[in-house]
């Protein structure tokens, strides 16, 4: 038998029981006309807690989220680490072979999923060999085993759970998109991601008890791992709007008087694409804390907004920041705490500055995550000891990093990874259809839109104007192709693997159909 052991609280737990002892009724989670204080808080997540209890939820089994932006996400994502349960959030746009792989992939036992979601979701379900419980809003869908009501209406007292020896000690799992297959599950155990993101927090410059803003989806590493744990260490309010607006967010944080707020990818570009408004920079924002920030936007969003941009770069697959909060235009920053980077070529040899290879970094403790299920993948990854990141950057004489593209065949459309594998896959079943390739061209916001191209089986011609309905539903909404052409033949490599960087170099040409404007 197992020996049962004590249950550990972790970092975050500890961290939320000390806000509630030093200042109960002190104001933490804003949203819409709701305010949670620390007090209300820990009692909805322990509701929450032993709902999952009373469900039959286990320490080391799964448990998804697929839920948009609300206070009930955060109540159940933190019951889970009472439970020694890791958790699964989901993107609320997967469906298809990819969220049928997430929920396969992870073993999930209970997934807790917004009831529009689930009523789209539920045929998916109903075809798994192992269906996990649902709860979901009112409970009433033939699918949903619980309602929420139900799960919150039970005891706030300080769950009781046995952890044996044999028990996960996982904090969660994150899936990122894949390059050219499924999606990987990244395992964290949360500790060295709490003391390693520490700098980035400190650099949004919240002060104990103000307001820090975030709309990013909190199924994403940003809006879950910077700006929540970000108000637990810096003892500041979490406002958390529904979902990012480039048109009403500097009003929502008039509303909340919040002096900081997020951006990744595309969102600064977005935002400087608004009317001109002449209380632009009548707004209580200080600090931006932003992710691939292009050069020629830097200074005129400061100074359109008023505000102090500070870039950082990060990645879920691995704990290791670069901070840039000296503005040093373009640049990701230096390395901060003590993650080692480093600029490598194809052979793991260090270049010299000014040179262009990929960026590796390393924990001084080690692997700090792995590739839930996939040991090679792991190992791939983090090959010599140092994790891998597939990215391209440049370090110049004083040891600033550039962003320089990526060695990975992903695509990045408006803040979100995609796998070129999860077009494939759905693309490959479309009538008349014998190959398919998809990969990203440049967008005019700065980031990626989606091409794809296909060779027709032999006397038929797809229609590609039907492209994008029988996509929908199949697969996210952001991952449908933009673009779609049909040729004759797809280049390969020698090992007759997809020629990635030459259909990128190919990109658009006149023959090239926009599904959003016209042809090209």
């Amino acid at each position: 038998m197992p020996e049962i052991k004590e249950r550990k609280k972790s970092f975050t737990e500890m961290m939320i029981d000390a806000r509630v002892a030093s200042h109960r009724d002190a104001t933490w989670v804003l949203f819409e006309d709701e305010k949670y204080s620390w007090a209300d808080a820990l009692s909805n997540i322990r509701k929450a807690a032993n709902g999952l209890i009373d469900l039959g939820i286990k320490p080391g089994d799964r448990l998804g989220i697929m839920m948009g932006n609300s206070p009930d996400f955060l109540w159940i994502f933190f019951a889970a680490t009472l439970l020694a349960t890791p958790s699964v959030p989901i993107n609320t746009a997967q469906r298809g072979n990819t969220l049928k792989h997430i929920i396969t992939d992870s073993g999930i036992k209970v997934l807790v999923v917004d009831e529009p979601i689930l009523s789209e979701i539920e045929p998916l379900l109903g075809e798994l060999e192992n269906c996990p419980l649902v709860i979901s809003g009112s409970g009433k869908l033939k699918s949903a085993t619980w309602s929420m009501d139900k799960l919150f209406d039970h005891s706030d007292g300080d769950p009781y759970v046995e952890i044996g020896n044999d028990s996960s000690n996982l904090f969660g799992i994150l899936y990122t998109s894949g390059t050219t297959g499924p999606p990987k599950g990244v395992v964290s155990t949360g500790g060295s991601d709490a003391a390693s993101i520490v700098p980035v927090m400190q650099s949004m410059g919240v002060k104990p008890g103000e307001v820090l803003y975030t709309a990013l989806p909190l199924f994403h590493g940003n809006a879950l791992g910077v700006s929540t744990f970000g108000s637990i260490v810096l003892d500041a309010q979490l406002a958390l709007g529904r979902k990012f607006s480039a048109s009403r967010l500097f009003d929502e944080c008039r509303r909340f008087n919040a002096v900081e707020f997020n951006t990744l990818g595309a969102m600064v570009r977005m935002l400087l694409a608004q009317p001109p408004r002449d209380d632009d920079a009548d707004n209580p924002v200080r600090t931006v804390l932003s992710a691939a920030c292009q050069s020629d936007d830097w200074r005129v969003f400061e100074k359109r907004f008023g505000v102090n941009l500070v870039e950082f770069y990060g990645m879920v697959d691995s704990p290791g920041y670069l901070l840039n909060d000296s503005g040093r235009i373009g640049s990701m920053g230096k390395p901060v705490g003590s993650t080692e980077f480093e600029i490598v070529d194809e052979n793991d040899v260090p270049v010299k500055p000014g040179e262009v290879g990929q960026l590796i970094f390393r924990n001084p403790t080690g692997p700090a995550t792995m590739y839930h299920g996939q040991p090679e993948a792991t190992e791939n990854a983090y090959k010599n000891g140092w994790f891998h990141t597939g990215d391209l950057a440049m370090r110049d004489d004083e040891g600033f990093y550039y962003y320089r593209g990526r060695a990975k065949e992903s695509i990045r459309r408006r803040g979100e990874n995609i796998s070129v594998w999860e077009i494939e896959s759905v693309l490959q079943s479309y009538p008349g259809v014998s190959e398919v390739a998809a990969f990203a061209v440049p967008s005019e916001l700065g980031e990626d839109e989606v091409m794809a191209v296909i060779v027709p089986i032999e006397g038929s011609s797809p229609d590609l104007d039907g492209v994008g309905a029988f996509c929908k539903g199949k697969m996210a909404d952001y991952a449908i192709p933009r673009f779609v052409e049909v040729i004759s033949e797809i280049p390969r490599t020698e090992t007759q693997r997809i020629a990635y960087g030459a259909l990128r170099s190919r990109g658009i040409t006149t023959s090239t159909i926009d599904r959003i404007g016209t042809k090209k």
